[in-house]
């Protein structure tokens, strides 16, 4: 049994993770700022507690960790997305999609990290995207954070592995769930989209949950600094839609 604290967790991929996690007899963090949804997703898991509060805000994630008490693993999945294109795009919403997506990483990251130095260290899993590796047209700071992700990830990798902390990213790709499920109710999109992954399907928030619990497993001892794309093989793809010759 670890004890799993999840960033952004009342709502969908965060709610996932947590039910999975639950499911293999973890103790479960519910973190979100919706305090509402954490305490009805807490109270139907067999051993969770609700905890309200804002990654971009340092004295509410310390009261959370210590209300939480000694934290094996950290998900850091909370994040936001402002939608357009960058010539257009207000320098208020680039500078709030920082401070959630790749501040509020930080923010967790570390309060987690000197509490598990003190207990002998742990696991972060860090929730980047495919967008941190190959850009998509249209989503403001979202990509530029999610590189960052990965950057911060080797990081403290290379500064923390001294504690037994490991930290890895996850890069989910064409993910049904979350902040993408409004996107897929498009039938043309799904269809669309789900016909250019190589494994000829997206992904739902299960795919993404189970790599995020084998990187905070014992089974994932030896794995650090590393980024691992869900994506059924997508990003490396694009030549399998280039016209090319019969041969």
């Amino acid at each position: 049994m670890k004890r799993i604290f999840i960033t952004g967790a009342g709502t969908g991929l965060g709610a996932s993770v947590a039910e999975r996690a639950a499911a293999q007899g973890h103790r479960v963090g519910v973190f979100d700022t919706n305090r509402a949804a954490a305490e009805a997703l807490a109270a139907s898991l067999p051993d969770a507690v609700a905890l309200d509060g804002d990654v971009c805000d340092p004295a509410s994630v310390e009261a959370a960790l210590d209300a939480f008490g000694d934290v094996d693993v950290l998900v850091n999945n909370a994040g936001i997305l402002r939608t357009g294109p960058l010539i257009e795009h207000s320098v208020d919403d680039f500078r709030r999609v920082v401070d959630v997506n790749l501040n509020g990483v930080f923010i967790a990251a570390q309060a987690a990290a000197k509490r598990m130095r003190e207990t002998g260290g742990g696991a972060i899993i860090n929730l980047a995207s495919i967008n941190g590796i190959h850009p998509s047209p249209n989503c403001g700071a979202y990509a530029a954070t999610k590189a960052g992700v990965i950057g911060l990830t080797q990081h403290m990798s290379i500064e923390w592995g001294a504690f037994g902390i490991r930290v890895n990213a996850v890069a989910p790709g064409f993910i049904d769930s979350g902040m993408s499920a409004p996107f897929y109710r498009d039938e043309k999109v799904r269809a669309l989209r789900g016909g250019a992954v190589p494994l000829g399907r997206l992904g739902d928030a299960n795919d993404v949950a189970e790599t995020i619990l084998f990187l905070a497993s014992d089974a994932a001892a030896y794995i650090s600094g590393q980024t691992i794309a869900v994506d059924g093989g997508v990003i490396n793809s694009v030549l399998l839609h280039l016209p090319r010759d019969a041969s």
